[in-house]
């Protein structure tokens, strides 16, 4: 069976920057990492459901609220090499405040072998990053994403942030 997801990735002009929100993901194996530990606000579609109206359902599903009803811009999909899962993600710009942000939750065994069935949100947290800040921070693959936004949006080619004084110490 073809591996799919959808999501969709919120992005907002605050002082003539663009921001992206992006969801941690939750559960003990990624709570003490952050670079590359954040994603769009996706998941998988369910049978027969159109891969948009899947993005649209993740997106209340992770976040507790609707999607934006129109407005999304089609950012094609991404077949990643690891596990051949294609991913296909829409941009919508809308604001969205991060302290309101309740994830569904999933149970597994934790720790590792137990025998110990834990629950724990799919996603911990919701945070808004620029645009070259949030590169590093998302999932490997979903990159991509944010590359085609910034052509969609008919801005320049994302520069990495340079490290500030405090981070070199």
């Amino acid at each position: 069976m073809k591996k799919l997801s959808a999501g969709i990735l919120v992005y907002r002009k605050t002082d003539g920057q663009v921001e992206v929100l992006l969801a941690h993901l939750g559960g003990p194996i990624w709570a003490k990492r952050d670079e590359g530990g954040w994603s769009i606000f996706k998941g998988e579609p369910e049978e027969n459901e159109e891969l948009f109206d899947a993005a649209k359902r993740e997106f209340k599903e992770e976040t507790a609220h609707e999607a934006p009803d129109d407005g999304y811009i089609n950012l094609g999909e991404y077949k990643r090499e690891k596990d051949s899962k294609t991913i296909h993600a829409w941009a919508v710009e809308a604001d969205f405040d991060p302290s309101t942000f309740k994830c569904n939750t999933f149970k597994m065994e934790w720790p590792p072998k137990s025998g110990k069935i834990q629950e724990f949100p799919e996603n911990d947290r919701a945070e808004w990053f620029a645009l070259a800040a949030a590169m590093p921070k998302m999932h490997r693959g979903q990159q991509i994403f944010i590359e085609r936004l910034t052509e969609k949006l008919g801005l320049s080619k994302i520069e990495p942030e340079e490290p500030n004084q405090q981070q070199l110490l």
